[in-house]
């Protein structure tokens, strides 16, 4: 490989390590939501995966029943990253060519 390739080759890189960086900010900065139970429990997540809310409808918490809300948790933070996941997926897939996914 001659000199200018590898030039051309090495700005092509940082472009694509900067943008994929400036898509991390995006994705960190968006809000995503999973829920259970019919909205009973909703968990609310960042693109970057981290948990910011967990919203428990009052009446669950009435019930009492410890089993059920805990379950009902769980499968909202699941719902919530799987929502997440997709998104960072979608994003990633709309900038294939910025990100040398091409």
């Amino acid at each position: 490989m001659s000199q200018p390739d590898l030039t051309t080759l090495l700005a092509k890189a940082k472009q694509m390590q900067t943008r994929l960086a400036e898509v991390q900010r995006e994705l960190a900065q968006r809000r995503i939501e999973g829920s259970a139970g019919g909205g009973m429990v909703t968990v609310v997540v960042t693109g970057d995966l981290r948990i910011l809310e967990i919203r428990i409808e009052p009446s669950l918490l009435a019930s009492g029943d410890r089993e059920m809300i805990q379950d009902l948790t769980a499968a909202a933070v699941n719902a919530a990253l799987a929502n997440a996941q997709r998104a960072v997926q979608e994003e990633l897939q709309r900038h294939p060519v910025a990100l040398g996914l091409d």
